[in-house]
Protein backbone atom coordinates (compact mmCIF):
# COMPACT_ATOMS: atom_id res chain seq x y z
CA UNK A 1 0.00 0.00 0.00
CA UNK A 2 1.39 3.34 -0.47
CA UNK A 3 2.93 6.08 1.78
CA UNK A 4 0.62 8.86 2.42
CA UNK A 5 1.83 11.87 4.16
CA UNK A 6 -0.21 14.99 5.90
CA UNK A 7 2.40 18.21 5.55
CA UNK A 8 0.67 20.47 8.50
CA UNK A 9 -0.33 19.36 11.52
CA UNK A 10 -2.75 21.99 12.82
CA UNK A 11 -6.84 21.22 13.27
CA UNK A 12 -7.72 20.05 10.04
CA UNK A 13 -4.34 18.32 9.60
CA UNK A 14 -5.07 16.67 12.27
CA UNK A 15 -8.75 15.69 11.89
CA UNK A 16 -7.45 13.90 8.15
CA UNK A 17 -5.15 12.04 10.25
CA UNK A 18 -7.64 10.98 12.63
CA UNK A 19 -9.96 10.06 9.82
CA UNK A 20 -8.00 7.89 7.78
CA UNK A 21 -6.46 6.00 11.17
CA UNK A 22 -10.84 5.19 11.88
CA UNK A 23 -11.36 4.59 8.01
CA UNK A 24 -8.58 1.48 8.77
CA UNK A 25 -5.66 2.93 7.06
CA UNK A 26 -2.63 1.92 8.62
CA UNK A 27 -0.01 3.78 10.46
CA UNK A 28 2.48 2.53 8.94
CA UNK A 29 1.43 3.89 5.44
CA UNK A 30 1.30 7.48 6.68
CA UNK A 31 3.69 10.03 7.88
CA UNK A 32 2.70 13.47 9.06
CA UNK A 33 5.51 16.56 8.21
CA UNK A 34 5.59 18.92 11.49
CA UNK A 35 8.47 20.61 12.54
CA UNK A 36 7.48 21.84 16.37
CA UNK A 37 9.19 18.86 18.17
CA UNK A 38 6.54 19.49 20.68
CA UNK A 39 3.62 18.92 18.18
CA UNK A 40 5.08 16.33 17.08
CA UNK A 41 5.37 14.12 20.01
CA UNK A 42 1.75 14.68 21.09
CA UNK A 43 0.93 13.74 17.26
CA UNK A 44 3.35 10.34 17.81
CA UNK A 45 1.86 9.52 21.19
CA UNK A 46 -1.75 9.84 19.83
CA UNK A 47 -1.72 8.03 16.81
CA UNK A 48 1.35 5.67 16.78
CA UNK A 49 2.59 7.72 13.52
CA UNK A 50 5.88 8.83 12.28
CA UNK A 51 6.49 12.38 12.41
CA UNK A 52 9.40 13.88 10.42
CA UNK A 53 10.28 16.80 8.41
CA UNK A 54 8.35 18.11 6.11
CA UNK A 55 11.08 17.18 3.22
CA UNK A 56 11.59 14.19 4.80
CA UNK A 57 7.52 13.44 4.11
CA UNK A 58 7.38 14.68 0.63
CA UNK A 59 10.37 12.18 -0.07
CA UNK A 60 9.16 9.09 1.02
CA UNK A 61 5.11 9.51 0.50
CA UNK A 62 3.55 8.68 -2.58
CA UNK A 63 0.67 10.60 -1.67
CA UNK A 64 1.42 14.50 -0.11
CA UNK A 65 -1.49 16.02 1.50
CA UNK A 66 -0.86 20.04 2.18
CA UNK A 67 -2.99 21.20 4.84
CA UNK A 68 -1.20 24.46 5.19
CA UNK A 69 -2.65 28.27 5.49
CA UNK A 70 -2.61 29.79 2.04
CA UNK A 71 -0.27 32.13 2.91
CA UNK A 72 2.04 29.81 3.97
CA UNK A 73 1.79 27.42 0.69
CA UNK A 74 4.44 29.38 -1.38
CA UNK A 75 7.25 28.48 1.26
CA UNK A 76 6.44 24.88 1.80
CA UNK A 77 6.28 24.34 -2.05
CA UNK A 78 9.80 26.19 -1.74
CA UNK A 79 11.32 23.79 1.01
CA UNK A 80 9.86 20.57 -0.56
CA UNK A 81 9.50 20.79 -4.29
CA UNK A 82 13.40 19.32 -4.35
CA UNK A 83 11.91 16.60 -3.01
CA UNK A 84 9.16 15.67 -5.41
CA UNK A 85 9.52 13.58 -8.09
CA UNK A 86 7.05 12.59 -11.32
CA UNK A 87 4.37 10.39 -10.64
CA UNK A 88 3.42 11.54 -7.18
CA UNK A 89 0.22 13.22 -6.12
CA UNK A 90 -0.30 16.42 -4.04
CA UNK A 91 -3.20 17.04 -2.40
CA UNK A 92 -4.10 21.09 -1.82
CA UNK A 93 -6.49 21.71 0.98
CA UNK A 94 -5.60 25.93 1.26
CA UNK A 95 -8.42 28.12 0.57
CA UNK A 96 -8.03 30.22 -2.69
CA UNK A 97 -4.67 27.82 -3.89
CA UNK A 98 -4.89 26.73 -7.66
CA UNK A 99 -3.52 23.71 -9.06
CA UNK A 100 -1.82 25.90 -11.93
CA UNK A 101 0.00 28.15 -8.72
CA UNK A 102 1.37 24.34 -7.13
CA UNK A 103 2.05 22.80 -10.65
CA UNK A 104 4.05 25.62 -11.44
CA UNK A 105 5.85 25.11 -8.27
CA UNK A 106 6.55 21.34 -8.25
CA UNK A 107 8.60 19.06 -10.83
CA UNK A 108 6.73 18.20 -14.15
CA UNK A 109 4.51 14.89 -13.54
CA UNK A 110 3.82 15.68 -10.69
CA UNK A 111 -0.11 15.38 -9.99
CA UNK A 112 -2.14 18.05 -8.20
CA UNK A 113 -5.90 17.98 -6.91
CA UNK A 114 -7.17 20.76 -5.36
CA UNK A 115 -9.53 20.50 -2.31
CA UNK A 116 -12.21 22.66 -0.28
CA UNK A 117 -12.85 20.84 2.78
CA UNK A 118 -15.16 21.92 5.68
CA UNK A 119 -15.12 21.70 9.35
CA UNK A 120 -17.38 19.02 10.06
CA UNK A 121 -15.14 16.86 9.06
CA UNK A 122 -14.25 17.32 12.56
CA UNK A 123 -17.31 14.59 13.38
CA UNK A 124 -16.95 12.86 9.88
CA UNK A 125 -19.59 15.15 8.34
CA UNK A 126 -17.71 17.17 6.25
CA UNK A 127 -18.15 18.01 2.80
CA UNK A 128 -14.95 18.50 0.54
CA UNK A 129 -15.09 19.12 -3.32
CA UNK A 130 -12.00 18.00 -5.30
CA UNK A 131 -10.48 19.09 -8.70
CA UNK A 132 -7.93 17.69 -10.95
CA UNK A 133 -5.08 19.58 -12.38
CA UNK A 134 -3.66 19.24 -15.77
CA UNK A 135 -1.96 15.96 -15.63
CA UNK A 136 -3.89 13.88 -13.14
CA UNK A 137 -4.98 10.39 -13.81
CA UNK A 138 -8.56 8.55 -12.45
CA UNK A 139 -6.54 6.83 -10.38
CA UNK A 140 -5.15 9.74 -8.65
CA UNK A 141 -7.88 11.66 -8.12
CA UNK A 142 -10.01 8.61 -6.98
CA UNK A 143 -7.03 8.42 -4.36
CA UNK A 144 -7.65 11.99 -3.49
CA UNK A 145 -11.58 11.18 -3.09
CA UNK A 146 -10.90 8.13 -0.75
CA UNK A 147 -8.17 10.77 1.38
CA UNK A 148 -11.12 12.91 1.88
CA UNK A 149 -13.89 10.16 2.12
CA UNK A 150 -12.31 9.18 5.36
CA UNK A 151 -13.49 12.50 6.82
CA UNK A 152 -17.13 13.10 5.16
CA UNK A 153 -18.87 13.19 1.66
CA UNK A 154 -16.92 13.70 -1.74
CA UNK A 155 -17.84 15.62 -4.95
CA UNK A 156 -15.68 16.17 -7.83
CA UNK A 157 -16.27 19.58 -9.62
CA UNK A 158 -14.11 21.60 -12.15
CA UNK A 159 -11.67 23.89 -11.39
CA UNK A 160 -13.58 26.82 -11.99
CA UNK A 161 -16.39 26.12 -9.73
CA UNK A 162 -14.17 26.25 -6.41
CA UNK A 163 -14.96 29.66 -5.39
CA UNK A 164 -18.94 29.04 -5.49
CA UNK A 165 -17.92 26.09 -3.07
CA UNK A 166 -15.65 27.94 -0.86
CA UNK A 167 -18.78 30.36 -0.75
CA UNK A 168 -21.51 27.49 0.08
CA UNK A 169 -19.63 24.63 1.93
CA UNK A 170 -16.71 26.06 2.68
CA UNK A 171 -18.04 28.96 4.73
CA UNK A 172 -21.03 27.38 4.73
CA UNK A 173 -20.66 26.14 8.82
CA UNK A 174 -20.12 29.61 9.75
CA UNK A 175 -23.70 30.54 8.33
CA UNK A 176 -25.48 27.81 10.28
CA UNK A 177 -23.65 28.82 13.60
CA UNK A 178 -24.91 32.60 12.90
CA UNK A 179 -28.13 31.10 12.73
CA UNK A 180 -28.04 29.19 15.67
CA UNK A 181 -26.60 31.70 17.07
CA UNK A 182 -29.65 34.22 16.72
CA UNK A 183 -32.58 31.46 17.00
CA UNK A 184 -31.07 30.74 20.84
CA UNK A 185 -30.90 35.01 21.24
CA UNK A 186 -34.03 35.26 20.05
CA UNK A 187 -35.48 32.28 22.61
CA UNK A 188 -33.28 34.40 25.03
CA UNK A 189 -35.30 37.53 24.14
CA UNK A 190 -38.82 35.28 24.31
CA UNK A 191 -38.36 34.66 27.89
CA UNK A 192 -36.50 31.05 27.71
CA UNK A 193 -33.29 30.38 29.74
CA UNK A 194 -30.21 30.35 27.24
CA UNK A 195 -29.18 26.59 28.26
CA UNK A 196 -33.22 25.97 27.60
CA UNK A 197 -32.79 27.73 24.29
CA UNK A 198 -29.63 26.57 23.04
CA UNK A 199 -31.08 22.73 23.42
CA UNK A 200 -34.13 23.64 21.90
CA UNK A 201 -32.20 25.27 18.92
CA UNK A 202 -29.58 22.57 18.34
CA UNK A 203 -31.72 19.73 18.47
CA UNK A 204 -34.43 21.58 15.66
CA UNK A 205 -30.97 21.98 13.34
CA UNK A 206 -30.08 18.26 14.27
CA UNK A 207 -33.11 17.18 13.40
CA UNK A 208 -34.46 18.90 10.69
CA UNK A 209 -30.52 18.19 8.70
CA UNK A 210 -31.31 14.42 9.56
CA UNK A 211 -34.92 14.62 7.57
CA UNK A 212 -33.41 16.39 4.70
CA UNK A 213 -30.86 13.51 4.11
CA UNK A 214 -32.79 10.63 4.95
CA UNK A 215 -35.99 11.56 3.18
CA UNK A 216 -34.43 13.33 0.03
CA UNK A 217 -37.52 15.61 -0.08
CA UNK A 218 -37.36 19.06 -1.38
CA UNK A 219 -36.97 21.38 1.83
CA UNK A 220 -40.11 23.49 0.19
CA UNK A 221 -41.82 20.61 0.76
CA UNK A 222 -40.38 19.88 4.37
CA UNK A 223 -40.77 23.48 4.89
CA UNK A 224 -44.91 23.55 2.97
CA UNK A 225 -45.68 20.53 5.73
CA UNK A 226 -44.75 22.98 9.07
CA UNK A 227 -46.13 26.17 7.63
CA UNK A 228 -50.23 25.67 8.26
CA UNK A 229 -52.17 28.35 6.10
CA UNK A 230 -52.66 31.60 8.59
CA UNK A 231 -50.72 30.22 11.73
CA UNK A 232 -47.61 30.86 13.88
CA UNK A 233 -44.64 29.39 11.21
CA UNK A 234 -46.51 31.24 8.46
CA UNK A 235 -46.57 34.77 10.06
CA UNK A 236 -42.50 33.79 10.95
CA UNK A 237 -41.89 33.60 7.20
CA UNK A 238 -43.66 36.70 6.35
CA UNK A 239 -41.34 38.83 8.52
CA UNK A 240 -38.02 36.71 6.94
CA UNK A 241 -39.27 37.32 3.78
CA UNK A 242 -40.11 41.66 4.46
CA UNK A 243 -36.36 41.21 6.17
CA UNK A 244 -35.47 39.83 2.63
CA UNK A 245 -33.40 37.33 4.30
CA UNK A 246 -33.27 34.59 1.16
CA UNK A 247 -31.88 37.99 -0.78
CA UNK A 248 -29.16 38.10 1.92
CA UNK A 249 -27.95 35.04 1.84
CA UNK A 250 -27.24 35.40 -1.99
CA UNK A 251 -25.67 38.66 -1.53
CA UNK A 252 -23.41 37.08 1.72
CA UNK A 253 -22.30 33.71 -0.73
CA UNK A 254 -22.11 36.21 -3.44
CA UNK A 255 -19.20 37.89 -1.19
CA UNK A 256 -17.68 35.29 -0.41
CA UNK A 257 -17.10 33.75 -3.69
CA UNK A 258 -15.70 37.21 -4.90
CA UNK A 259 -13.43 37.08 -2.40
CA UNK A 260 -12.60 33.30 -2.77
CA UNK A 261 -11.71 34.93 -6.46
CA UNK A 262 -9.67 37.70 -5.45
CA UNK A 263 -7.41 35.37 -2.80
CA UNK A 264 -6.98 33.22 -5.75
CA UNK A 265 -5.81 35.97 -7.90
CA UNK A 266 -3.48 37.30 -5.41
CA UNK A 267 -1.95 33.68 -4.93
Amino acid sequence: MSQTAIIGAGVMGETLLSGLVRAGRRVDHLLVGEKRPERAQELEERYGVAVVGNVEAATKADTVALVVKPQDMGEVLEEIAGALRPGQLVVSLAAGITTAFIESRVPDGVAVVRVMPNTPALVDEGMAAISPGSHCSEEQLGEAEALMGSVGKVVRIPERQQDAVTAISGSGPAYIFFVVESMIEAGVHLGLPRTTATELVIQTLVGSGKMLRETGTHPTVLREQVTSPGGTTAAALRELEVHKVRAAFLAAMEAARDRSRALAEGS
